[in-house]
């Protein structure tokens, strides 16, 4: 699906563009909360997923909500950009392997490729960490975050959960990467 035809750029009514990167983790069914909350604060939102993401979304009802199609692939030569390039990106729910690659710069799947090429763009970014205390204790988690906050990246402030719990899924924050973009967003504007 791609937007109504009267939808036109999003910036031409005003509206920034915000790219939600899914990852595959036990949260991500519930992005539509983040897609919800960046609407009413008056954003157009794009949905890329990882690959092993999209499996864990409801790729239908997001598009319907969005207008735009879900991209977790690349393009083709000659294809149409599905979506306008973002005025921010938020990487919710991120998981250990995203958040490594990321900082190493191995762009692997478009998702990744994206945020590597976000930060030689100067997209303000954040990303809301979602994983266990047992990848959270390995030392290239550490490294990574480090690395990504030398990039200007905005990290979330959620708690890794024990290993096999469920209930962490009922304290992720999905407006905290609104919450965190909006001043890097009233500084640009």
């Amino acid at each position: 699906m791609t937007p109504e035809p009267d939808q036109g750029d999003p910036r031409e009514r005003g509206k920034p563009f915000l790219y939600v990167v899914v990852c595959a983790a036990g949260v991500a069914p519930d992005v539509t909360t983040l897609i919800a909350a960046a609407q009413e604060r008056r954003w157009d939102v794009g949905v890329i997923a990882t690959p092993r993401g999209l499996a864990f979304i409801d790729a239908e009802a997001i598009t319907e909500r969005t207008g735009y199609p879900i991209r977790s692939a690349w393009r083709g030569p000659g294809d149409p950009r599905p979506l306008p390039p973002p005025d921010a990106i938020a990487v919710a729910p991120a998981t250990f392997n995203t958040i490594n690659k990321w900082a190493a710069g191995i762009s692997d799947t478009l998702a990744v490729g994206i945020l590597c090429e976000a930060y030689g763009m100067g997209v303000p970014t954040a990303v809301l960490p979602y994983l266990n205390a047992a990848q959270a204790a390995h030392p290239a988690y550490r490294q990574s975050l480090a690395r990504l906050r030398e990039m200007d990246v905005l990290i979330g402030t959620h708690t890794p959960h024990q290993p096999g719990s469920a209930t962490a899924a009922a304290h992720f924050d999905w407006e905290e990467a609104l919450d965190l973009l909006a001043p890097k967003l009233d500084d640009t504007r």
